[in-house]
């Protein structure tokens, strides 16, 4: 199909009429799992009946798993540092992305949640806070926190918390790109362990790319920002770049996006910055190139097919829409299902594999992820993440596991 063709039977965008009707009053609700219609289940679900179930808790805390919905309950947490293509908007503003969220894990993961903006950039205020209210929840998915310091508080919080956690912004994309690189490799005839891959942004989500491509064996990860190409040596890098700097780009190339395009097969965007054509023309023969800032991707993909086999971006309007949504209903269901304590490395790689699977037989330059819509998804990557959990039997109710962190 050509792009015009693609343009033609594209959905119709909303109007800012239809948009703000729709969130007008929020995009979330509270729903009972029993109806209230009498006296008899007013006592039930509230007094006295409560009563006897507060007390069971109380003496025996396991309860509360089965008895409560906490222990299934994901927050979405933001501290509203870097929204969307937005940047730092503040809580407030953050607040209609959140709901989003919670409602998307409702939608395609079966899981209830609810957002909580927090109106502290301090790390440490954001960690207390969480542990504080650990009781009252059994994940949590960071979103929308600025890098470095996302880095920072998501590995504070996986210390801190005896539940799931990961900031999806990082980890999602990530997996959900492994998935989209493992069949377009499969398209064009490549190996990981030969392929050469070059990162445009070095913030939240191309760490976490970086970080899951060479867990899964990609040859080599070049990393470029701002300022060029992140190779050891260089001046004023960051601790978390220096660290990639010894891990990534084997060869030491130097300079700009430009000369690590040379001879690269694989381009993956995520940052604002736009990319000129006569760079792409540096990569090798039937290239990869994944461009995925939105809504203007680095670069459009009538300008990418000049130069590549496979293309792929973050909007639903071209094929191959890497989306997040692919990933994180699945991968919290899953880790949820097992009573994991944490999101490992090996749960991220088998949700991407699993995704890449579900292309099967249908697998094409322009279709090497399923579809968002598909309702295969949540489940085959859920049951990935259960194999390849690592169950440890908790030693301790949560509100005994979160004590040690408060300050005395």
């Amino acid at each position: 199909m050509s792009i015009s063709d693609r343009a033609a039977t594209a959905p119709t965008a909303p109007t800012t009429d239809e948009i703000f009707a729709a969130h007008e009053g929020g995009k979330l609700s509270v729903e009972t799992t029993m109806p209230l219609d009498s006296t008899r289940a007013l006592s039930i679900a509230y007094t006295p009946g409560v009563a006897q179930v507060s007390r069971a808790i109380h003496e025996t805390p396991q309860l509360q798993a089965t008895h409560t919905w906490a222990d299934r309950l994901v927050v979405v947490l933001s501290d509203g540092t870097a929204v969307l293509g937005l940047g730092d908007i503040g809580p407030a503003a953050s607040l209609p992305v959140m709901e989003g969220k919670s409602a998307l894990f409702k939608a395609f993961g079966g899981l209830n949640s609810i957002p909580l903006v927090i109106d502290t950039n301090d790390v440490d205020e954001i960690v207390e806070t969480m542990v504080r209210l650990r009781p009252s929840f059994g994940a949590v998915n960071l979103e929308d926190v600025a890098a470095p310091r996302c880095f920072e508080l998501e590995a504070r919080l996986i210390e801190a918390l005896d539940c799931p956690v990961m900031h999806d912004d990082q980890h999602g994309t990530a997996v959900v790109v492994l998935a989209a690189l493992t069949n377009a490799a499969r398209a064009t005839d490549r190996e990981f362990a030969s392929m050469r891959v070059v990162i445009a942004g070095a913030g939240a989500a191309g760490i976490a790319v970086t970080e899951i491509l060479l867990g899964a064996g990609v040859g080599e990860v070049i990393l470029t920002d701002s300022r060029g190409v992140i190779h050891e040596g260089r001046e004023g890098l960051s601790e978390i770049k220096t660290h990639y700097a010894g891990r990534t780009n084997r060869r030491q190339v130097e300079g700009q996006l430009a000369q690590a395009l040379e001879g690269a097969d694989v381009f993956i965007g995520v940052s604002s910055s736009k990319v000129p054509e006569e760079e792409l023309a540096r990569m090798n023969d039937r290239a990869i190139i994944f461009a995925l800032s939105n809504p203007n991707p680095e670069v459009m993909p009538e300008v990418a097919h000049r130069h590549a086999a496979v293309v792929a971006t973050g909007r639903s309007d071209f094929p191959n829409q890497i989306n997040n949504v692919l990933a994180f209903p699945g991968i919290f269901r899953g880790a949820l299902d097992a009573g994991a304590r944490r999101i490992t490395q090996e749960m991220k790689i088998a949700a991407a594999t699993a995704l890449a699977d579900l292309v099967g037989d249908d697998l094409s330059p322009e279709h090497i992820v399923p579809s968002a819509l598909d309702d295969r998804v949540a489940p085959a990557v859920a049951r990935a993440v259960m194999d390849a959990s690592e169950v440890e039997v908790p030693g301790a109710t949560p509100a005994e596991g979160v004590a040690a962190q408060l300050p005395t």
